[in-house]
This record gives C-alpha cells, structure tokens and sequence, in this order.
C-alpha cells in the first residue's frame, strides 16, 4: 500500500469518527438542542406583549373619543334649551313677570303633545324663576331656568344640558353635563 492510499483510508476513518462522535458526547453537553423552540417562543411572547399594549391604548382612545362626542351633544341639548327659552321670552314674552305662557314647544313634541311645561316662583318678588321641565331632543335632556330681576342683566337664562335622556341621569355613570347661560 502506497502512502497516497494510506492517507486516504486514514481521512475516511477520521470522516467516520467524527460524525459518530456527535453521539458519544454526553447530552449535558448538546447546549444548542431546543434552540429553536426557545427562540419561537420568545418572539411570540415579544409580540403577544405588543400587540395586548396596542389594544389597550387604541381601547382607550375609543372611550376618550367617545366621551368628547357625548360632550359635544350635552353642549348641543343644553344650547338648544336656552335658545328655545329665548325665542319665547323675547317673541312671546312666555315669561312675564304677570303670567307666563304654557305649554312652550321648541321644534318637538312626544305624542303629538308639547313637551316642555313651565313652573315659576313667587309673582310678587324678585327674582322670579321660572322652571322649563326636562324635555328630551332626541336621545339628550335639557333643563332650562329662566330667573327675571331687576338689575341689569335683566333675564337670566341658564341651561344645563345633558348626554343622555332625562330619565337616566342619575343612574348612567358615563352621563355628562354641560351649560350655556344668556344674559340680557
């Protein structure tokens, strides 16, 4: 046998060795076994994190969106009462300081009949206010006073309107409020 030949049997039988030593080695030792599995498994937690933390932020931008909306439409109702309380104290005088003129309807009604009704105070002192019942416009509640005086400004009329209906006031948590108050 020539050395050409020896070499050669010699690498094959190193080739051999090694590629069965991988199983001689102890499994303490294999440290790149599962590598994968580890490596997939913290990805998906990395992007289960991200994206439960998206949808907790994009959750609360729906309910401050939502809060400014049912902001606007209280701001709405309660402009809606005062404007209705002044076109009547000033087209109609509905709100002298003799008799005040009921029922007072504002571009609404429930069953065919007129939904706002006025109460008053005393006649014979000042100021005098008079008390517009809750009436709805639409799904929302306004409540209006109207207080004569004999100061300047002499009427007042104060508003309060609300994003739900009249009934449910005090029951909703998320019912919210806003005023508008006309002096003149």
């Amino acid at each position: 046998m020539n050395n050409r030949q020896q070499a050669t049997g010699n690498r094959q039988k190193v080739q051999a060795f090694f590629s069965n030593a991988y199983f001689l080695v102890p499994n303490a030792c294999r440290s790149n076994r599962g590598f994968t599995l580890l490596l997939a498994a913290l990805v998906s937690s990395i992007t289960l994190a991200i994206g439960v933390s998206i949808f907790e932020i994009t959750q609360k931008q729906v309910i401050l969106s939502s809060l400014g909306r049912d902001s606007q439409f209280a701001f709405y109702a309660a402009d809606t009462g005062a404007e209705c309380a002044l076109y009547w104290d000033v087209k109609h005088a509905a709100f002298s300081t003799t008799t005040p003129i009921t029922p007072i309807t504002c571009a609404s009604t429930v069953n065919g009949e007129p939904n706002i009704a006025v109460t008053h105070g005393s006649l014979n002192s000042y100021p005098i206010t008079f008390t517009l019942a809750d009436f709805t416009i639409g799904t929302y509640c306004a409540r209006v006073k109207v207080t004569k005086n004999e100061a300047n400004p002499k009427t007042v009329i104060h508003s309060d309107g609300y994003s739900t209906d009249c009934e449910s006031i005090a029951t909703n948590p998320r019912a919210l409020q806003r005023s508008v108050e006309i002096k003149y």
